[in-house]
């Protein structure tokens, strides 16, 4: 039904949960759900910046994630009247500077690669009375600028008005009343001002118990150290290349000072170039500190930088990977397989209960130590924060892990990883993805098929695996995660335990390390390095030498507090 002025009316919701995309940010807001195509276009000016006589085209993307054009309020209607059906997480807008040349062609400098998601890392901002509120990670002590409270926790805690610096808790960002002081001049969200040496973060005084000469470094639950307990990169051997990712060159490095082995995981700053890569960089961080507690948990031992890169030392497992046994074996005894579920279970349960959703289970990520249990690495993809019952909506993680409810673009929670499980338990025991697509048409061979078929396609279960093995897999693999297996609020480990496939785990004594491995890999030298592939232990050791152009680009003022030493890896000598 239509109000008189034109607008929506009888919709479910009296708000609607905009998001436009604009020159590389996501600006994020509520609108009325009685808004009108001509107040639209008004608020859209607004909040990406454009000036009244600049055309602009809108795109939203329909339940299909196709672009459909918003030209007229009837086409507003319909877009209104899909969200209010699906209730998806937001109403997606792509605004566009310019218009099509003719009709249905695309605007200038339109890439329809930017509509399929994850195809693209917005940054973004929820735009709230004028302000555009970003995220933060804060360093040192903020109060909050409406409740006045101290603005704590992991992962970001607060927000910051890019343009007028406010910072507020997530709680309070919508509750403060008054508008942006630099409204009536609004910048470009994409285009702040120039850096005045001190970065975008929070320009506050330090603590009265700060050394303001030496680097502070934090400890286990924020423990200060002794400044003289701060590594640094001529403390270290470099041995060998034992990785690489797209970020990061994993190394072999020795402590001269114990002789203790480390891998060294080294990034270089000048690819942690926006907030979305600092916060993966902190976040990793954060949660490498949490697992240092938990026995299948790869653990922190410190962080440390230079003005090019960052450093993180952690444990060195030296039995390889899952990839890299399962290449040789093809494919594992259910016993093996259930062994090295049951210790995984623990370690995700571990990370749900602290708030963490993993995001990245991967054969490539369950390592194996000398004895041969397991331990999960590789946190940059993790979410924190979650409480049971939360969810989050980014779009991440290894294709063929990726969960049903990811793909549809549904919000999610914990049932991710358990999803995940039930792939990697698939390929232990059937020696093969639950999503093989073996063809020769090259339109099949595709990621977006790929997706078809784990949305679409029925897991078939090999049928020379037991019926216990066919039930706990049919129950990780549910593709509805309100019925799948570990997912339920309350029972979901206590549901994995009690599984018949699980029934003869002693999970007390598993979680001591009690229970003998089935498999116990082979480490003939000092370092096990005949468990790491050749492409990697062949390379050559260094890093390549610091451009001093580069490093004057990198606003070093985003690092801060990255230094870490932690208590629990730390030999006598070394502790506090």
């Amino acid at each position: 039904m239509l109000a008189s002025n034109g607008s929506v009316m009888d919709l479910e919701s009296e708000w609607v949960k905009v998001k436009a995309h604009f020159c590389g940010d996501m600006l994020i807001t509520d609108l009325a759900a009685s808004l009108t195509f001509a107040e639209l276009c008004v608020e859209v000016r607004g909040m990406c910046s454009v000036a009244r006589q600049q055309p602009i085209t809108l795109k939203w993307i329909d339940d299909e994630g196709d672009p459909c054009t918003i030209s007229s309020q009837m086409e507003l209607e319909e877009a209104f009247r899909i969200y209010n059906r699906t209730k998806k997480s937001g109403l997606l807008l792509h605004v566009f500077p310019s218009i099509p040349e003719r009709p249905g062609m695309p605007c200038p400098g339109e890439d329809k690669s930017i509509y399929r998601r994850g195809a693209r890392r917005w940054r973004k901002l929820y735009r709230v009375n004028g302000h555009l509120f970003q995220a933060k990670r804060f360093n040192r002590k903020a109060d909050c600028g409406h409740c006045s409270e101290r603005i704590w926790g992991l992962g970001r805690q607060g927000y910051k008005c890019i343009n007028c610096k406010l910072l507020v808790h997530k709680r309070c960002h919508r509750l403060f009343p008054q508008t942006c002081q630099t409204l009536m001049d609004p910048a470009m969200p994409s285009q702040e001002p120039p850096s005045d040496g001190k970065g975008d973060e929070v320009d506050l005084p330090p603590d009265d118990t700060e050394d303001t000469d030496r680097t502070v470094v934090d400890g286990i639950d924020g423990i200060k150290l002794s400044p003289g307990l701060a590594l640094g990169l001529g403390d270290f051997d470099l041995i060998r290349v034992i990785g690489r990712g797209s970020y990061a060159k994993v190394l072999l490095v020795r402590l001269k000072k114990n002789e203790q082995v480390y891998a060294m995981k080294v990034v270089k700053k000048e690819l942690v170039h926006d907030d979305e890569d600092i916060d993966w960089v902190q976040t990793e961080k954060h949660v490498f500190e949490q697992a240092s507690t938990n026995p299948f948990l790869v653990g922190l031992h410190s962080c440390f930088q230079t003005a090019s890169r960052l450093f993180l030392v952690i444990e060195y497992v030296n039995g390889g990977d899952l990839m890299f046994h399962m290449q040789r074996q093809r494919k594992l005894p259910e016993e093996h397989a259930r062994f090295y579920a049951a210790e995984i279970c623990i370690a995700l349960n571990f990370l749900h209960e602290k708030g963490i959703i993993y995001r990245d289970l991967k054969l490539d990520n369950v390592l194996l130590d000398h004895d041969g249990h397991i331990k999960l690495t590789d946190y940059g993809m993790c979410k924190e924060g979650i409480r049971p019952g939360d969810t989050t909506s980014t779009f991440c993680g290894t294709p063929n892990y990726i969960a049903p409810e990811i793909l549809r673009g549904e919000d999610y929670g914990f049932s991710v990883d358990w999803w995940a499980l039930g792939v990697l338990m698939f390929e232990m025991m059937a020696g093969r993805s639950p999503f093989d697509i073996i063809t020769d048409n090259p339109d099949m061979n595709t990621e977006e098929y790929l997706f078809q078929v784990i949305l679409e396609k029925p897991i078939r279960i090999p049928r020379s695996l037991s019926v216990k093995a066919a039930s706990v897999l049919k129950g990780f693999l549910n593709k509805d995660p309100k019925e799948r297996l570990g997912c339920q609020v309350e029972t979901g480990f206590t549901d994995i335990k009690l599984h018949t496939f699980f029934r003869s785990i002693d999970w007390d004594q598993l979680e001591k390390k009690e229970v003998t491995p089935p498999f116990k890999p082979q480490i003939s030298d000092e370092y096990g390095l005949e468990n790491f592939d050749t492409q990697f232990t062949n390379e050559p050791v260094q890093l390549t030498p610091d451009d001093e152009d580069v490093i004057k680009r990198i606003d070093q003022s985003e690092f801060e507090g990255f230094e870490y030493i932690n208590p629990l890896l730390l030999s006598t000598e070394e502790s506090v």
